[in-house]
């Protein structure tokens, strides 16, 4: 399902308080408000209380990636929904390209993960995406379900992969494929960020 006009304004909106969390959780309650959900109704499709939903939305409670993912499915929409957009350029190279200073984002720092879209749109077969895990930060112990084939490059850093009870160590230069459905757990066990470079065969990612 693909949203355009006034559905994808909500994905730049912020409160004017500069924090990733407060503008996720906004775009989440304005997005479920949109699907006539009430948070009860929200909350128990994701598993999840009605003041953790709240908390979320009002950007109290830091959001991962993995709740992310689950409410964009409860909500019948991408994760990729979510990231922010800078201010566009009508460029002919805009079809084909991203610059380093136009990608859209989502930086969820208190749980710290910042994801950065370097395809060029939301609308491709492929999509390629930037994850930096700061520190200590991951997926979380729920780990992140697949809808489809992924692979990825760890640009600089460390990683930690578990997938199909194997733990998998990545150095700077390695890169990995994932096929099929299923579940893993990334998680960044040094000391400095951890950048992968991220292709998803499925725009669900």
């Amino acid at each position: 399902m693909t949203y355009t006009g006034e559905m994808m304004k909500v994905q730049s909106d912020t409160d004017g308080t500069g924090k990733p969390e407060v503008a996720v959780g906004h775009q989440i309650r304005e997005l479920r408000r949109a699907r006539g959900q009430t948070l009860t109704e929200l909350a128990t499709s994701i598993g999840r209380s009605v003041g953790h939903l709240s908390e979320l939305e009002r950007g109290i409670t830091p959001i991962t990636i993995e709740t992310l993912s689950q409410i964009a499915e409860a909500l019948d929409v991408s994760i990729s929904w979510f990231f922010s957009a800078p201010s566009s350029e009508d460029l002919p190279e805009s079809r084909y390209v991203i610059r380093r200073g136009k990608r859209r984002e989502i930086n969820l720092s208190q749980a710290g993960l910042r994801e950065e879209l370097l395809s060029p749109n939301l609308t491709g077969s492929i999509q390629m995406v930037l994850t930096t895990f700061a520190p200590g930060a991951g997926t979380g112990e729920e780990g992140r379900e697949r809808k489809g084939d992924e692979g990825g490059f760890v640009v600089s850093g460390q990683l930690e992969l578990v997938v199909d009870g194997l733990t998998i160590q990545l150095e700077p230069g390695d890169s990995f494929q994932l096929a099929g459905q299923g579940h893993h757990r990334c998680h960044n066990p040094g000391a400095v960020d951890a950048v992968i470079v991220w292709c998803f065969g499925s725009t669900k990612f």
